[in-house]
């Protein structure tokens, strides 16, 4: 069975997309930690990120970095956060945070809840950028 990410990049379920290419998906978290929050997968499906081959990982790492800079510029914040955790979906993917301090990363406290209409003008502030 597909896992959700799967599905996303499928076009199976919609997202609020931030950027695309042929092997990767970047996409608004729908539970964000803070505006701008973004999602980096694969288009192919594994679990663990560090199962993909060396060439994929570099790539994803550079799709992410032009993604994160999208992030910088929309949004005020000192930096851009890169997570990952790999426990809430079983796809590898990468969390990139804009922040300001280390509390702005903390997994543990409340997630924002935003409205689809504030999602989509995340998501087009960032395509634009």
């Amino acid at each position: 069975m597909a896992t959700l990410f799967s599905r996303i990049a499928a076009g199976e379920i919609p997202c609020h997309k931030v950027a695309e290419n042929a092997k990767f998906l970047a996409f608004l978290d729908i539970a964000p930690l803070q505006k701008g929050h973004t999602l980096v997968i694969p288009k192919t499906e594994t679990d663990y990120i560090f199962d993909l081959d060396d060439a994929l990982l570099s790539e994803m790492m550079v799709f992410a970095k032009m993604v994160s800079k999208k992030i910088h510029s929309s949004f005020p914040c000192k930096k851009v956060g890169v997570a990952v955790i790999g426990l809430e979906v079983p796809h590898a993917h990468i969390h990139l945070i804009p922040i300001n301090a280390m509390k702005d990363m903390d997994f543990s406290q409340p997630k924002l809840s935003l409205t689809q209409d504030e999602l989509a003008a995340i998501a087009q502030k960032l395509q634009q950028a």
